[in-house]
């Protein structure tokens, strides 16, 4: 299929319209081989009319037969090329080139459908033309390309090379790229051009590139292509840079939005998180960053709602440079400071939106009245642009993160104002949150505070020391407490716990806890009784905190020991909480097996405890699991560090507590700790006197007498008329109400206690007495006359207990 042939004329390609579809012979042949459609081009090629040869098979067209084998690939490839004889109606044969294409008869490529056939019009033999149009297209190219010699020489550029580089091609031509571009780039350039060349492998490189007569630096990519001749001789290379500055500044930003992501709100702390925004955006972002927080938030606050009032004033709490030291501030972190209405800053939080600003020498001039010392900085470091984002969170305005360049020539353009805003909403989230749990942790502190034991009570049972050290702000504060509760016969107890959880709740669940352990207390019920009590208690709290019945979230472990100094016997129970050490006088640390019990909450399991006898001066040791449990250490290496601490001798428990803290705890821990440390004391002979007494009546007058001559011996002789109204009042009762045997004890500690013991598991109780009763009113009077009275159970039976007061010596 050969086309008609011209001159070329350097103007028209053909002798006819190059668009004309005379030109181009074409045609249509269904799947049975019949022609459906016919061109002029094809009458043109091959003399005959569409009439004669549409509906006609398309195989008489051709010279012979098919080549072998070239019918079976047009049946399966949906395209195909190359050269046909076909037989003109003259008689002529034809050899032209033919593009076959398959078009299928519906949208899924089924075997039917039909051919569409082109041949093109013969090209006119004329090479110097041709020459000519590629130069042209090369010249006129919009690609930035560049020819260069065997010697790295540039021969040509194109318009758009001229146009990038800011010189005609005359003025570069016999220059090599290292001296057209005097940058370390050009060095690099030349290097891929001679692998392309020693290679005749394209090479491919990306430089960045502050180009003479540019603004900003500017990032391409370059490829470099050997050129060969007919003979396959390099001949010189081929360069075609593509501008990608823009898809490197969005891979730039899509890095800084990750390391955003990644890096603002690791923590909990306001000031940290507001320096994770300000260390993110430098350098890729801004030359110097800072952040400035409205002072009304500070403490966990909401700010007022609507714009600040002016003058604007903020508290700085981060800053950056990509200057050592950040010598452009004016404003140390830390400071609140006052902001002009003109000022970026005072501006976006007043209109509530991001906004760009230049820096000129009108804007500096003005700032001259109100802050000399930052328009000198303005001056000094050349700052020319500056964007300001407001900080907004959940409806209320934080602050305002600036981001200033003084280096980077080009301005802040819209896409950095997008990507400021998208690092700062999240930095405002993340600071947010900080506050919001700032507020919580203070007042989880608060609480906790209030509800723990402020000084210890007076007692003479033991010494005692104690330690709370609150979790660190990522952790919360948690449910750890301690408490020292004194009980009758000059006994105490000594508790540790430890509720689940952090925050509020569990400074509150805590709370409902130590009161209710101090009331059954009261009650002097024994260590493993209270903690049954206490077990059922939190079952109920547990159901109280879930609608739908018990939740489990709501668990405590508890260490409940009484210590009896006049025995020197300690009866201990825990409920799943770490046994307590025992470092006796001789340097001996012990931990005591007690079992370990369920938590608190489980329900249906039994406590049991422990009763040994403590030395005088023994050192009791209670702790929670926060004291021995670290990330970076086992529990087991913390068990032995605090035997070793315990075992050495120090002056003082306050200094044995802070030992304990100083090797357990280098740092700020990750979890509560509570620790309490009680040194026994024993009231020896000289400070207990104990009688018994028959069960008759005589025997209330010979106790009277005995107890008014120990106090004499005491020297508590301004004691003895309340005593003898006690003992003959609690003697009487147990000789009347009671069962053998029955006992009285003189207990002479800060106070003096009476106490009358016998078999009877029966308690008094105290009622009112009619007018004309003759008894009824022994127990009123003791209750009046005395700081206090009590019952407790006993294995034997009860105990009835009065306390008086003594004088202070």
């Amino acid at each position: 299929m050969t086309g008609s042939e011209a001159a070329w004329d350097g103007r028209a390609t053909w002798p006819e319209d190059p668009a004309a579809e005379a030109l181009t012979a074409r045609a249509t042949v269904d799947a049975r081989g019949i022609v459906t459609a016919w061109s002029e081009g094809a009458r043109r090629l091959l003399g005959y009319p569409a009439a004669e040869i549409v509906g006609r098979s398309a195989l008489g067209l051709l010279e012979g037969e098919p080549p072998a084998g070239t019918m079976r690939p047009l049946t399966t490839l949906p395209r195909w090329n190359g050269t046909v004889t076909l037989r003109h109606r003259d008689g002529r044969r034809l050899t032209v080139r033919l593009l076959a294409h398959h078009r299928a008869a519906d949208g899924e490529g089924s075997p039917g459908g039909e051919w569409f056939l082109v041949s093109p019009p013969a090209r006119p033999p004329s090479p110097a033309e041709d020459d000519a149009l590629v130069m042209w297209a090369f010249a006129q190219s919009r690609s930035t390309m560049a020819l260069y010699d065997t010697g790295l020489r540039l021969r040509r550029a194109n318009a758009d090379m001229e146009r990038v580089l800011g010189l005609p091609e005359e003025a570069m031509r016999g220059l090599r790229v290292s001296e057209i571009v005097v940058a370390p780039q050009g060095d690099e350039t030349e290097e891929c051009m001679r692998r392309a060349l020693q290679t005749g492998e394209p090479q491919q490189t990306q430089v960045a590139v502050h180009l003479s007569g540019h603004e900003a630096e500017s990032v391409w990519t370059i490829s470099l292509v050997p050129v060969r001749d007919s003979g396959g001789r390099a001949r010189g290379v081929l360069l075609s840079a593509h501008d990608t500055t823009a898809e490197h500044l969005a891979r730039e930003r899509l890095v800084l939005l990750n390391e955003a992501s990644l890096r603002i709100g690791s923590t909990l702390d306001l000031a940290h998180t507001a320096q994770e925004l300000a260390d993110v955006a430098i350098p890729l972002l801004a030359d110097f960053v800072t952040v400035d927080l409205l002072p009304s938030i500070e403490g966990g606050e909401d700010p007022p709602a609507g714009a600040p009032s002016r003058p604007v004033r903020l508290r700085r709490v981060a800053c950056q440079s990509v200057l050592e030291g950040c010598p452009e501030a004016v404003v140390q972190q830390g400071t609140v400071a006052g902001y002009p209405d003109a000022s970026p800053a005072a501006e976006c939080l007043v209109t509530g939106r991001p906004l760009i600003r230049a820096v000129t020498a009108h804007g500096t001039a003005a700032w001259e009245g109100s802050s000399p010392e930052r328009a000198d900085r303005v001056r000094k470091y050349g700052f020319h642009s500056v964007l300001a984002v407001p900080m907004h969170a959940r409806g209320i305005t934080l602050g305002v993160a600036t981001f200033s360049r003084h280096r980077r020539p080009e301005p802040f353009a819209q896409d950095d104002l997008l990507l400021g805003e998208e690092i700062t909403a999240r930095a405002a989230v993340c600071i947010d949150n900080a506050r919001r749990y700032t507020r919580e942790h203070r007042t989880s502190l608060t609480l906790q505070s209030s509800l723990l034991p402020q000084r210890p009570p007076r007692q003479a049972a033991v010494e005692v020391a104690s330690r709370y050290l609150p979790a660190n702000p990522q952790a919360g504060v948690g449910g750890d407490w301690f408490d020292v509760i004194p009980l009758s016969g000059a006994r105490v107890a000594l508790v540790v716990g430890d509720v689940v959880g952090h925050g509020v709740q569990a400074s509150a669940a805590m709370g409902r806890l130590r009161t209710a352990v101090r009331t059954l207390a009261d009650v002097d019920l024994p260590p493993d009784e209270l903690l049954t009590h206490l077990d059922d208690l939190v079952i109920h709290l547990s159901n109280e905190d879930s609608a739908d019945g018990p939740s489990g979230d709501f668990g405590a472990t508890c260490l409940y020991a009484v210590y009896d100094p006049v025995s020197r016997r300690c009866t201990l129970a825990r409920a799943g909480h770490p046994v307590p050490a025992l470092a006796t006088p001789d340097g001996e640390v012990e931990y005591l097996d007690i079992p370990a019990g369920p938590l608190l909450g489980l329900g249906g399991l039994p406590f049991e405890a422990t009763e040994l006898e403590v030395p005088e001066g023994s050192v009791l040791a209670l702790y929670t699991d926060g004291l021995v449990e670290a990330r970076d250490r086992g529990i087991d290496e913390g068990i032995d560090t605090l035997r070793e601490v315990l075992a050495r001798s120090a002056p003082s428990l306050e200094d044995t507590c802070d030992a304990v803290l100083r090797e357990l705890l280098p740092d700020r821990p990750t979890d509560d700790v509570a620790l309490l440390m009680a040194r026994t004391r024993a009231l020896d002979a000289s400070h207990v006197a104990t009688w018994d007494v028959p069960r008759e009546a005589a025997a209330v007058a010979e106790a009277r007498k005995k107890a008014c001559g120990q106090l004499a011996a005491w020297g508590l002789d301004d004691a003895a008329m309340v005593t003898e109204l006690v003992v003959s009042e609690l003697v009487t009762n147990a000789i009347r109400y009671g069962d053998a045997p029955i006992q009285l004890r003189l207990i002479r500690d800060s106070n003096l206690i009476c106490e009358v013991s016998d078999a009877s598991n029966t308690a008094p109780h105290l009622r009112r007495a009619r007018t004309f009763d003759e008894g009824g009113r022994g127990l009123l009077l003791v209750a009046q006359l005395t700081q206090g009275w009590g019952t407790r159970q006993t294995r034997t039976g009860k105990t009835i207990w009065a306390e008086q007061s003594l004088p202070a010596v």
